[in-house]
This record gives C-alpha cells, structure tokens and sequence, in this order.
C-alpha cells in the first residue's frame, strides 16, 4: 500500500504531538527537581534560573525514603517472585492438560480482572484481622499482608497471559524430552520454561510494576515501620508547605527501576505480551 504525501504529513503531525505530549510532564518534573524551593512556589517557568541538586541529597533526609525504599523492594520482589512461581505451576496444567472444571477455573480466573480493587479492600482487611486471631500471624501492618494482596492481583492476569503462551508452543518439544526419559516436569522445567522465557519476563514486568506503585492497599495494610514508597511520598507535603522539589525528586527517582527493567526487557516483553494474547 502507497503512502500518499498527506498522510504522510498527517502521520508526522500526530506523532510529534503524542511525543511533545508525553515528553513535557517529564521536563515539567526533571525542570522542578532541580528547582530551588523558593523557584517551585511561584509562577512556573520553563527554564530554571538556578539549578541545584540539593533536593535530591535532602530527599533521603527530610523523610525516611531509604527504609520506604527498601519496604517497597522487599514486598515488590517477594510478590513478584511468587507470582511468577504459581503462575507457571498453574499455567502449564490449564495450557496441556485437561482436566475437570478447567473451563471453569480458567473463566474464573479471567473473571477477576473485571472488578475493581476498591471493591476487595473490606473483604481482605476483614479476612486478614480473623486470620490474625486464628493463626496468630500478624497481616496487617507487615510485609506478608501486602504480599498476599498484591498476588490476589497479579495472579490471575498472570495465569492466564502465560497459559496463551505456553499452548503457543509446540508439544512435539515436550513428546521428544519424554521419549528420552524425562518426565513431564522434567519437561517443564527443561524445556518449556527456556522458551517461555519472553512471557514470563512480560509477566514478572507487569506483577512488578502492579505492586511498585499500588496506593490503595499499601495505605491500610501498612504501618510507620512497613510503609512503601508510594505511601511515604505523601509525608512531602504537611498542613503549611509542600516541598514540591523533594517530592519530584524522589518521584523521579523511584521511577528509574521500573524504567531501567523495562528497558532492559523491553524486547521479550513486547514478544511476550503479543504471543500471550493469541489464546
């Protein structure tokens, strides 16, 4: 198909926008981050008239962002971890083998996405508190509690992306480990999980990205000493001032994990996703 000259320039137009789109709140906040305090309270400007990286020294100060930081990594990679080993153990069986109620569980696993987080809140604060008093395990205010909850989330999209993407894959791979000797989790462990590698990139991506910057949950599962990034950003900001050079800051700042593990998976994540979404 020829691209005529109009569209072309009509495709040109609208991509710079887009670009400009996206690209200015993240000049917006690089430009505030560099701002003295006194700069950010007044009329906004383009171009700082003095550049300081002061807040980002005072950042780790002002609030403890290094225990935050270390709260959101503890539960970030724990949640992510687990999701990714449940979701292969429960993907592979949905994907090769057949089973009674498999159609069941796996239209109730899809079925979960469509309800929003809000509406889980009560429920799980409730069920933690009786699990407290049952167990003697504690699941409010501690790591476990806000771990458990982010893998209610991640689970199912996860299940279900790698599910696709495994049945993608040839089972004449499998039949020939077989032959040979090995056994069916044999065949998973050696086979199946080397070439699935792109999705389950794609997967451990998305549960890490879910769990490192949820707001709701992390709210009222945590405490002083338990409290994540997302929570903790808020102490920026007190009845009389908001140290807006701080905030963006550290914003700024927590951002660059997520973005270098998306760059650094950004191929198999785009394979991983497209070759989850057939099934």
């Amino acid at each position: 198909m020829t691209e005529t000259p109009g569209f072309r320039w009509f495709r040109r137009i609208t991509l710079t926008f887009l670009a400009v789109f996206t690209i200015m709140p993240l000049y917006v906040l690089v430009v505030t981050s560099v701002k003295p305090l006194e700069n950010v309270r007044g009329l906004f400007t383009w171009l700082p008239d003095r550049i300081t990286f002061q807040p980002y020294v005072d950042m780790w100060s002002t609030i403890p962002l290094a225990r935050y930081l270390t709260n959101s990594l503890i539960v970030t990679v724990t949640a992510t971890v687990l999701a990714l080993a449940i979701a292969v153990l429960a993907a592979y069986p949905v994907a090769r083998l057949r089973f009674r109620g498999k159609r069941l569980f796996s239209m109730t696993v899809l079925s979960t996405q469509m309800f929003p987080g809000i509406l889980f809140l009560l429920p799980l604060f409730l069920m933690f508190v009786q699990g407290e008093q049952l167990l003697g395990i504690q699941l409010t205010g501690s790591y476990t509690g806000l771990i458990i909850t982010y893998l209610t989330f991640a689970l199912p999209f996860s299940i279900w992306m790698l599910a696709g993407y495994i049945s993608a894959i040839p089972e004449g791979l499998e039949e020939a480990a077989m032959i040979d000797g090995t056994s069916r989790i044999g065949a998973l462990f050696r086979v199946i999980l080397p070439v699935a590698r792109p999705g389950i990139l794609a997967v451990g991506v998305f549960a890490f990205i879910t769990a490192w910057g949820e707001v709701l949950f992390a709210s009222v599962l945590t405490d002083t000493q338990t409290r994540t990034l997302s929570i903790g950003l808020k102490l920026y900001t007190s009845q009389t001032d908001t140290l807006w050079n701080q905030l963006l800051a550290a914003s700024l700042t927590i951002s660059l994990p997520v973005i270098i593990a998306f760059m650094l998976v950004q191929r198999h994540l785009v394979s991983g996703l497209s070759a989850g979404a057939v099934k």
